[in-house]
């Protein structure tokens, strides 16, 4: 992956070599036999942007040196596990039917639809043992009442992605307004996005702190700007940039924003929603590593 040349990126690059290590340490702590572990290795290690992680992290830096970052760093790994257990399953022929992702093949092309099933199925399973678990505790272990609520979080929004998925197929071919499209993209998409988000909030902020609801406007800006993007970048970029094929949408009629509104009003539309996130990032004085994540996910080619 190639990331904008013009966006301050070591952000981004420190958050995928840290979650490179944790996803490894993470996978290491299961007993898996063949060849599920190799389809999950193969789904989960192959890279990728890792947005949602780094948006974990730059969370806690609002808060720097927190004693609860080991529940950061499992919540982490917690919400990589279920986006690669969704991007396993959607790539499946009763689903997208995509043959590339990652610029590899997908986890059904090299293992078998029954096996990419069930890395999929694992892999959701095995998000919740993580949070669950001492993984990285170097001190006390955090309190219950936290990680009962990043739980909370993290199956809220794999429900709503899954039911975003439904809405998705549905839409094949038909034509909807916005308000459908979003509902659609909030809850595919967006949902997962925000829960990275609000997983580290509640780790680092206590009860009603007014910072969690500025956090979470954050979040359902960003993570909708997150999928206007995605549809531009189906129509304008290439196969070899984008790690999957380019132009897909198209091919399967899939509702996106560029169709509904035209390419220069979903790239407008896309700023606009940057600037409401960046407005929500107005409270906190500190939040240099979500601005610095947020104006690379507005100039990203990938």
């Amino acid at each position: 992956m190639t990331l904008a040349a013009d966006v301050n990126t070591e952000i981004l690059k420190n958050a995928q070599q840290q979650i490179q290590q944790d996803l490894s340490t993470a996978l290491a702590a299961f007993s898996l036999p063949e060849p599920l572990k190799s389809a999950v290795h193969h789904t989960v290690m192959l890279g990728g942007k890792r947005v949602r992680p780094a948006l974990c992290y730059a969370t806690a830096e609002l808060k720097p040196n927190h004693p609860n970052f080991a529940a950061v760093r499992r919540a982490a790994v917690a919400v990589e596990l279920i986006h690669c257990y969704s991007l396993a399953h959607d790539d499946l022929p009763c689903m997208d039917n995509d043959l590339l992702r990652r610029g590899q093949p997908t986890c059904h092309v090299k293992y078998g639809e029954d096996t990419a099933l069930l890395a999929g199925d694992i892999l959701q399973s095995m998000a919740f043992e993580v949070l669950g678990s001492r993984l990285f505790d170097t001190q006390q272990s955090v309190d219950a009442g936290i990680v009962l609520r990043q739980m909370q979080i993290l199956a809220t929004s794999s429900s709503k992605m899954v039911c975003g998925q439904v809405l998705d197929l549905q839409a094949e071919g038909k034509s909807i307004d916005q308000t459908q499209l979003e509902s659609i993209h909030r809850n595919k998409t967006g949902a997962l996005i925000q829960a990275a988000i609000m997983m580290s909030a509640v780790t680092i902020f206590e009860g009603r702190d007014p910072a969690i609801p500025q956090l979470r406007q954050y979040g359902q800006a960003i993570g909708l700007a997150f999928q206007v993007q995605d549809d531009i970048l189906d129509v304008v970029s290439d196969t070899q940039t984008l790690g999957k094929t380019a132009g897909k949408d198209e091919q399967v009629e899939k509702s996106t924003y560029p169709a509904l509104m035209g390419l220069d009003n979903a790239k407008s539309y896309a700023q606009q929603l940057h600037d409401q996130a960046f407005a929500a990032l107005e409270y906190f004085e500190n939040a240099h590593e979500l601005h610095q994540i947020s104006q690379f996910l507005l100039a990203r080619k990938s």
